[in-house]
Parts: structure tokens; sequence; C-alpha cells
């Protein structure tokens, strides 16, 4: 369903003076409604929603907390069909980022969409602007007011690609004899016909994690659709990558994170993240845990993939199982059906 032309807005009663111009940037020429604490909640399925999130010195933001709350009680799809973004005042120079993923998480596990860099964090020293400020003769809180423009344009004109038969790629690091993660994702395999399939295994001491280049020397690199390191990343990552409409990382939680080899494939993406947009291109997770924490795997994807590097979340992005010793998914006795649900959502996403 077509979203309306409105833009939904919630935010606490009292927030800063940074934080209000933020808004004021990023709402004026829309028809916006606001949405108070404690105020009943309209329908927002199908509707653009902008957060502004006013952190308290610990890192919170009560206000926010209890909407996404209110939100849970109201069952797990009273978001579809909707699209958020985010704008984030922190008192200090902590908590932006981690507040912001938690946020996105809990929106998206009940059917919310993010595009693609869906987050304007400033801290209370802006210094989180500086990098832009290499490249723009602009003050830090001007660009930061220009960026959250920007993002509701994002927002707004946000949409799905609709395709006839997507490419849709892999990345693990696993082994199959033993991984729990790779069966669940062989079930999924087999159930993705709709698409074009490609499947990378990154092994150990292929690829090396980002060496820190200086930005020109990345840029260098990156208009040779290159690495420093060079290697399997930009033999065969790089290329499947720009090839793919949507990439589905597959993740057996370590110790509540990313295996070493794909958090090493996430960091040397940033060469070809300085010439090619991921805005187009959906982020998928399947996550193993052996005990608890698989939200924390998938934070770590939004965080990196998603606010960093520009993929597009769709509804209910990750596929999430627990399983303990080797092989254990296949006796979760509805693992089947959530399979099913997963592929199904894949394909209402990409497939026209």
């Amino acid at each position: 369903m077509k979203h309306s032309n409105y833009l939904y807005i919630f935010r606490p009663a009292d927030i800063s003076l940074p934080l209000q111009q933020m808004l004021t940037a990023a709402t004026e020429g829309y028809s916006c409604i606001t949405i108070y604490p404690g105020a009943e909640l309209p329908s927002l399925k199908n509707q653009r929603i902008l957060i502004a999130v006013e952190l308290n010195t610990a890192g919170y933001c009560i206000p926010v907390l209890e909407f996404i709350s209110t939100l849970h009680e109201a069952g797990d799809s009273c978001l579809e069909g909707a699209a958020a973004s985010i704008l984030i005042h922190s008192p200090n120079e902590l908590n932006t980022k981690s507040a912001a993923a938690d946020i996105i998480f809990q929106l998206n596990q009940l059917g919310c969409s993010f595009p693609g860099h869906p987050l304007v964090e400033a801290t209370a020293s802006l210094a989180n602007f500086r990098t832009w400020q290499k490249t723009m003769d602009m003050s830090l809180l001007d660009i930061c007011l220009l960026i959250c423009r920007k993002l509701s344009e994002r927002l707004m004109s946000f949409t799905k690609k609709n395709l006839i038969r997507p490419n849709i790629l892999a990345l693990h690091s696993s082994y199959h004899n033993t991984s729990n993660t790779l069966y669940m994702w062989n079930m999924l395999k087999e159930r993705l016909t709709f698409a074009e399939m490609a499947e990378l295994h990154v092994e150990n001491g292929k690829v090396q994690d980002c060496i820190g280049c200086t930005f020109k020397t990345c840029i260098y690199f990156s208009k040779q659709s290159s690495c420093f390191y060079g290697g399997i990343m930009v033999e065969e990552i790089y290329p499947a990558i720009e090839k793919a409409d949507a990439v589905i990382w597959l993740c057996p939680n370590y110790n509540d994170s990313v295996s070493a080899n794909l958090t090493a494939v996430i960091n040397r993406l940033t060469a070809l993240y300085r010439k090619t947009s991921f805005n187009d291109k959906a982020l998928f997770g399947v996550i193993v845990s052996g005990n608890s924490g698989s939200d924390s795997v998938a934070m770590q994807l939004i965080d990196a993939l998603c606010i960093n590097k520009g993929f597009y979340l769709p509804p209910y992005f990750a596929l999430m199982a627990t399983a303990n010793d080797p092989l254990a998914i296949k006796y979760i006795h509805d693992i089947s059906s959530k399979v099913n649900e997963y592929a199904d959502s894949i394909s209402k996403i990409l497939v026209k």
C-alpha cells in the first residue's frame, strides 16, 4: 500500500535547542502530525515516521522507550508498511549509536523499514560532524542541519525495489558439518527459488582487517574498485555485493558479536562504499545463538551496515534462533514454519 504524504513525528514534550533546530530543519515544508508522550497513538501502518530522541546523561530517552513499549502492546504488525528515521541528541559524547540501534531493532520487529543512513546523531560538541567539515565549508551546526534535511527527504521518498528475479548474496564463515547457522541457511535457501543466488565462504585468513588508510588513499583505491590489501575482497566480494539486490549475513553468535571474518569484511567495505551507494540493497541476517544474544548481533548488523554503510533495512530483517549443540537447530519444533515465514517475507520485499 502506498504511504500517505504526512510525516508523523514522535517527540518528547521537552527537548533541547539543538534537537529542536534539527527537527525544524528536517520537517520544514512537510505536512506533519506530531505525537507527544501520553497521546493516543493513531494507526502508523504505511506511514512515514520521524523519531526525535533526547538522551539524558545516562543515555536513555524515557518517552521514546514508553512509545516503543506501547507499540509492542499493539502487536507485532502494528508498523507494517511503515518506514522511519531518527534524530538523536546527547548531552555528552556517548550513547547516540547504541540508543539508535536499539530503537531501530525494536521497531523493525514490529514491521518497520528503515532507509539507508536512517540516523542523524548530534553529540554535545557536534564533533561527530568534523569529518564532513573536511569537504564542506560550513559550521558544524549548519552541516548537522543540512544532513537532517536530507534525512527527511530520503525518508519521504523511500520505496522498496520490486524486481522480477532479484540477486541475493549470502556471506558466511562457517563450516557445514557442525554449523546450526548453515543448516538453517540451507533450509532457507531451498525456499528462495524466486531469486538468483550466490554464496561466498569467507575462510580464516582470507580477509585481512582494514589497515585504516587515509581518506585520500582509500579514495584512490576506491576509484579502481580496489583496496590496499586486494585479495578475495576485491576479486570476489566487491563484485558480488555490487551485483546483489540483497545481502544475507549468516551469523553464528560468537560472544554476542559478529564473527571476526565477517567483521573484517564489513570493515573492508569502506573502499567500495566510497564509490557505490548501498541504499538500494536490502540487509538481511540469519543469526543463531547458543544461549541468548541474537539481538546483540542483529544490532551490530544494523549499526555497521544500515546506519553506517547505508543498506536499507526491510521489515523483520533478521531470522533468529537459539541452538546450542551442533545441528540442534533441526529439533526446534517450529523451525520450518519460521523459515517459511522468513522466505515469504523476503519474497514480498524484493519481488515485483
